[in-house]
């Protein structure tokens, strides 16, 4: 089990929002590099960033930070999404050293663009799937669509993924705990990978998830637990390592 530290970028600043309100945001830093720093340091192997202005206006707005993190810690895996509409964006980030580019909205209104983008940069994609009481969610989560999540990770799959990133609008920066039934639910449904996302609240949540491991789960994505102590992340990740060996 992958746990992966949320860095979300909002003006320039580390800030988690409730169930993807722009304007219901808590800021934990003015400095995201320096969130970056504190969660590698705390032994992370993977850090999510999402670029919440761009997720709103379509495009990058917050790119130069997130190409700084990347280049700051080149041992990390780096997941990034939010306003990933153009090859030239993915391109731009997989240049300053982002592992893989998350698509949302684009997927959901264009699916041919994430055939085509699994086609000219493989291995590198995955998709992010948001939804509210099952059904997919875009426009940072300002839209919700008619499309069902599992209908959509099977879609992509076949176009060639690496995996599905799975939110629950409904959880997400509530500290409500972590839907693990929905998400084992969409884990069966494919064969890639499918990483939480949303409402990971405590250490519970983090070895219920582990106990759904064999269904496909794969990782966890933790925020706000993370930046109001909650889940202590060095804690989290050897607990999950002794699990994982025994």
């Amino acid at each position: 089990m992958l746990l992966i530290p949320a860095i979300d970028i909002k003006d320039g600043k580390c800030v988690r929002l409730r169930q993807g309100r722009m304007d219901d945001e808590t800021i934990f830093s003015d400095d995201p590099i320096a969130i970056a720093e504190r969660w590698v340091e705390a032994g992370g192997r993977r850090l999510h960033i999402v670029d919440l202005n761009g997720a709103v206006a379509g495009f990058p707005v917050n790119a130069d930070i997130i190409g700084r993190i990347a280049e700051g810690f080149p041992e990390v895996e780096i997941q990034v999404g939010g306003g990933v509409r153009t090859f030239s964006v993915i391109q731009t980030y997989l240049d300053v050293g982002v592992d893989y580019v998350i698509i949302g909205t684009q997927a959901v209104r264009e699916p041919y663009f994430v055939d085509n983008a699994c086609l000219e940069f493989p291995g590198h994609i995955i998709v992010g799937l948001d939804a509210k009481n099952g059904m997919i969610a875009t426009n940072g989560w300002a839209r919700v669509s008619s499309r069902g999540a599992a209908e959509m990770a099977q879609r992509f799959e076949e176009a060639g993924v690496e995996a599905v990133v799975f939110t629950d609008i409904g959880r997400d920066g509530m500290m409500r705990g972590v839907n693990v039934e929905a998400t084992r639910m969409l884990a069966r449904e494919v064969s890639i990978p499918v990483i939480a996302s949303g409402g990971v609240c405590t250490m519970a949540d983090v070895h219920d998830l582990c106990a759904a491991a064999d269904d496909g789960i794969a990782g966890a994505i933790i925020g706000r637990a993370l930046y109001e102590g909650a889940i202590d992340l060095r804690e989290a990740l050897t607990a999950v390592a002794q699990r994982t060996d025994s």
